[in-house]
């Protein structure tokens, strides 16, 4: 181990074609996974915020926020089912808002609610607004009006919050009567009725499973609603589920590329080297003790080629305009790290065998 240590000090240059390549695939990896949890945060962030075990919408509505109509009538019966502790209503409106004095028009997501969750404190006043972080970019300020929808209907805002997005759309969080009379302003066609809302968010007693919650209430609207867990609500959201299976293939088909680059390369050393191993094993190393060497060069290789990676990668990200939803995350970059490694070492672990074969004569008498 202490001869491969000393092999990667004194001759950099024979690692430096693999140590390259791994910078890359890590900057490739690293895009990809920044990319994935941008659009995934980006678009998921309003349902995610919710402190709700259960998701419910009524059945013809698709799992769809915007389809959907929970009436008082529907809320009551699934208030009164067995292991539902706590409810609350969430509506949400899309539309254009301009900071006031700015012509730039930002996408917003307008979400009336009830209840305070892990990211939105309790709803502000009428007339108010929690804003998203995402919304800076666009001119909206703290203490500052905001015009929303076509009718440029005012909103205060009152404060930041931030990953509540929705659709990769900045969120404005609104008390109901707002998020109405907002509705009947600039969406008339899809007002509701007052006690209306488009989704309930459920709270199940302790004890009680998400799916088997869902399966209740179900049962007791007589199938006039779809229940979906947490999970389930995350993923009904519009090419979120096709986003990350196609992105997640990638990551893997990537991560399978590494690991065959590392194979090649620690073959076509051990080949190379194969007249000093024989030498090594004449004068006493064991196979085991070879192949622990070779493994501490790839975890070496891989360790360097990640850091010069993620520093190439911090480097490019500033040059990439804000409209990309990129963002990095330590347990992205984290589990990167960790597979690059992985997969260099089962990349020189195709080079055991050959470790196994070498014979100290016949490689003696070959080199020399």
């Amino acid at each position: 181990m202490l001869i491969a240590l000393r092999e990667l000090r004194r001759r950099p240059r024979r690692f430096a074609m693999a140590t390259g390549a791994l910078t890359l695939l890590t900057v490739l990896l690293l895009l990809l996974g920044g990319l994935l949890d941008g659009l995934y945060l980006g678009s998921t962030g309003a349902i995610r915020s919710q402190d709700a075990d259960v998701f419910v919408y009524t059945r013809e509505a698709r799992s769809s926020f915007l389809r959907s109509r929970i009436t008082p009538e529907v809320r009551d019966r699934v208030e009164h089912v067995d292991g539902v502790a706590d409810s609350g209503g969430v509506g949400l409106t899309l539309l254009g808002a301009r900071a006031l004095g700015s012509a730039k028009i930002a996408d917003v997501a307008v979400l009336g609610y009830e209840r305070a969750n892990s990211r939105v404190p309790s709803p502000p006043g009428p007339g108010e607004a929690w804003a998203d972080q995402r919304l800076r970019a666009d001119g909206v300020k703290v203490g500052r009006r905001i015009e929303v929808g076509p009718a440029r209907t005012p909103l205060m805002v009152k404060g930041y919050v931030s990953d509540t997005s929705f659709l990769l759309q900045g969120a404005l969080w609104v008390e109901p009567a707002t998020w109405r009379a907002l509705q009947r302003e600039n969406r008339p066609d899809a007002a509701v009725a007052d006690g209306v809302f488009q989704v309930l968010t459920v709270k199940a007693l302790g004890g009680i499973e998400a799916k088997e919650l869902a399966d209740r209430i179900d049962t007791a609207t007589a199938g006039a609603t779809k229940s979906l867990t947490r999970s389930e609500a995350v993923l009904s959201l519009p090419g979120t589920r096709q986003q990350n299976s196609t992105f997640q293939g990638i990551i893997y088909v990537t991560f399978f590329v590494t690991a065959l680059v590392i194979a090649l390369f620690f073959a076509l050393l051990t080949l190379e080297r194969a007249g000093l191993y024989g030498v090594l094993k004449a004068v006493g190393a064991s196979s085991r003790h070879l192949a622990a060497g070779l493994v501490t060069q790839a975890v070496a290789v891989a360790a360097i080629g990640s850091a010069a990676g993620a520093a190439l990668t911090a480097a490019l990200a500033r040059g990439i305009p804000a409209e990309v939803p990129l963002q990095f995350t330590t347990g992205r970059s984290a589990s990167v790290a960790v597979g690059i490694v992985a997969a260099a070492v089962l990349g020189a672990a195709v080079s055991f065998h050959r470790l196994l074969r070498i014979d100290p004569a016949s490689a003696i008498g070959g080199a020399a």
